[in-house]
């Protein structure tokens, strides 16, 4: 087979956001939004399903890249101006792309293929959501990883229910609540990164995985290679942290976690605190009923279809239009979030946003993906 890359014009368009590229048992999806760190579009996320469906029909692709181009990445969300702007409407369009996104995310999980996601750089929200389903997820010297949609009144979707849960201790938990940012050794610690790899040292590396796409045994082909770049990520402040957080984030509530929080009295357990008091008091619940769902799921489709009925319904509130205007729009970081307690976020309020929806308007995946 002719080894020399080709680029799929099918995904090439006037704003080239996916570039599609097959070398010889190696498919490459990279994404190409740098002025906005290549966060997601419902386009985007329709040309990597079109392309990944494509290739795992095809017995010669063996392995797939997902990478980011130019110096800025890896993935920073979605496309949260439009996501606003929906649902301060019909919410059609911000479902539509809640909708696709999810498809994307279970393709990725299920994939019968080694993908191989290169978090070289800014790796939030729906970034989180394209690269923690791949088999090998590499982290850099230029990783920052975080789930921070409870300061912009959202909740850590994109399959943050069900990885965010089964992470060491109750490490996932005060991710989701507190949006905490973590670098590449933190990664490596709870096993969001399996392996680590300088930022300087990516082209050699990506040229290395597509030679070893023509490998018998193609896992074991990307394991040395990897191994061949691994280097030292350095030390992982959350070791010395992770006691405190399985210690405070183990309440039966939100108001549990502060109540534990205030009686520690030491500085990092206050500076918790202050966190989470600047965050939407209706995401930090919403997050914490869809952490403890998601933990006792067995299927990853399930909490999809979970995470759709929150979406779809939040994107709509008022906390989520006056997060984005407070972060993104105005960049004032003072947003007046209504219920602006948490005791005013009562349990019939978080029932209406978790019920299920009528079944015409119920997220499915791709069909006939993985039965």
């Amino acid at each position: 087979m002719d080894s020399t890359p080709t680029e799929d014009r099918r995904a090439v368009g006037e704003a080239q956001a996916i570039l599609v590229q097959r070398d010889g048992g190696s498919g490459r999806l990279t994404l190409n939004r740098p002025a906005a760190l290549h966060a997601l579009t419902r386009d985007m996320c329709s040309l990597m399903m079109e392309a990944l469906l494509t290739w795992r029909a095809d017995p010669s692709l063996r392995l797939v890249i997902l990478d980011h181009a130019g110096p800025r990445g890896f993935c920073a969300g979605g496309d949260i101006r439009m996501l606003a702007q929906s649902g301060s409407g019909d919410g059609s369009e911000a479902r539509a792309f809640f909708y696709d996104e999810y498809r994307l995310n279970h393709l990725l999980f299920g994939y019968d293929k080694p993908i191989i996601a290169l978090m070289d750089g800014v790796t939030m929200g729906g970034g989180v959501g394209i690269s923690l389903p791949a088999r090998y997820r590499i982290a850099t010297d230029r990783t920052l990883f975080a789930m921070p949609e409870s300061g912009i009144g959202l909740f850590p979707d994109v399959g943050g229910g069900w990885f965010l849960p089964r992470l060491p201790g109750k490490s996932g938990l005060w991710l989701a609540l507190t949006g905490a940012r973590l670098k590449a050794a933190d990664c490596l610690a709870l096993r969001i990164a399996t392996h680590f790899a300088p930022s300087v040292e990516m082209g050699a590396l990506k040229a290395a995985l597509v030679d070893a796409a023509a490998a018998y045994d193609t896992d074991a082909a990307i394991q040395s290679v990897l191994a061949g770049f691994a280097a030292d990520a350095g030390p992982a402040p959350i070791l010395d942290q992770r006691p405190s957080i399985d210690r405070l984030f183990a309440g039966d509530s939100v108001e549990a976690i502060f109540a534990d929080l205030e009686a520690d009295g030491g500085d990092w357990a206050q500076a918790q605190r202050r966190i989470l008091t600047a965050k939407s008091p209706q995401s930090l619940k919403v997050a914490f009923r869809q952490l403890a769902l998601g933990a006792d799921l067995a299927d990853f489709a399930e909490n999809m279809a979970l995470e759709y009925r929150i979406g779809a319904r939040l994107v709509h509130s008022h906390d989520f239009c006056e997060g984005v205007r407070a972060v993104i729009i105005d960049k004032d970081n003072a947003p007046n979030w209504s219920p602006a307690t948490l005791d005013a976020v009562g349990e019939d309020q978080l029932d209406a946003i978790f019920a299920p929806l009528p079944q015409a308007e119920t997220w499915t995946p791709l069909p006939d993906l993985y039965s």
